[in-house]
């Protein structure tokens, strides 16, 4: 297969690469992608192994030392001697208005044919009431224990799982109050 990415190394870039390499307080990360670029350098003063010899040689995966390669010539040698950064997007499932609206939910009375409101119940009637599009029972808790002094005694919300209360933030679970209910 032929490489899309071919690294060139000036003796330079080559000085510095071998300075990181063999330098004994650098990270082991770096000093292994910098084996990698040496390795693979196809310029005039590299060896220019394939992939799979420089990942067996170095103990990276050949998709590894592809990505580095890849990295390397799209980003530059900096870019390719540092791990990747992870780009997670984590949006809120519910803004301020839609935590306000599951706090007055769990303060009022709960469903008929229930005594009180479970955290599926709620994460059910979220949707019902179009707040949000889906959410999980998990997200219910989290958002109602951040709340927990808003939520009346009298309607503590329970998981499903054991009768399990939310939490207060110095760890005793308001929960307890089952037995004095």
């Amino acid at each position: 297969m032929k490489k899309r990415y071919i690294v060139r190394l000036s003796q330079a870039e080559r000085n510095h690469l071998e300075g990181l390499v063999y330098r004994g307080r650098e990270a082991a990360y770096r000093r292994r992608h910098a084996q990698v670029l040496l390795l693979v350098d196809e310029g005039d003063y590299g060896p220019g192994q394939t992939d799979v010899k420089a990942a067996a040689q170095v103990g990276y995966s050949r998709r590894t030392v592809e990505q580095i390669r890849e990295r390397s010539v799209t980003e530059g040698l900096s870019s390719a001697l540092e791990r990747k950064k992870r780009c997670r997007e984590k949006s809120l499932k519910l803004d301020g208005d839609g935590e306000a609206q599951l706090v007055q939910l769990a303060c009022s009375e709960a469903p008929s044919g229930h005594s009180r409101w479970t955290l599926q119940l709620l994460a059910e009637q979220l949707v019902v009431l179009n707040v949000v599009e889906s959410i999980s029972p998990e997200t219910v808790r989290q958002v109602l224990k951040k709340h927990d002094q808003t939520v009346a005694k009298d309607h503590v919300v329970y998981s499903t799982e054991g009768k399990r209360g939310v939490c207060l933030p110095d760890g005793i679970g308001i929960g307890g109050l089952q037995e004095a209910l």
